[in-house]
């Protein structure tokens, strides 16, 4: 297991944008708020020393893996 590497909502938008997704910083801050029911989309949490928002940066990735690999194995070539 890799250890943790925390980053912020900037640094989150980077790495994404290393993966060819490009967010806004609105886009990626209500990624990071709660919804109605107390869930994010993806994984930030308040950092307990700065308060600030914080993602383990291989959580992130995986995020995304995770949703690939889940449209591909529900893909259907079509006949």
């Amino acid at each position: 297991m890799t250890e943790p590497y925390y980053i912020d909502l900037d640094q989150a938008r980077a790495v994404l944008a290393q993966m060819g997704v490009e967010l806004t910083k609105r886009q990626i801050k209500r990624a990071a708020e709660k919804d109605a029911h107390g869930r994010r989309k993806l994984p930030f949490f308040v950092d307990p020393i700065e308060g600030k928002l914080k993602i383990d940066r291989n959580a992130l990735i995986e995020a995304y893996v995770k949703r690939q690999v889940h449209a591909e194995n529900n893909w259907r070539m079509e006949p």
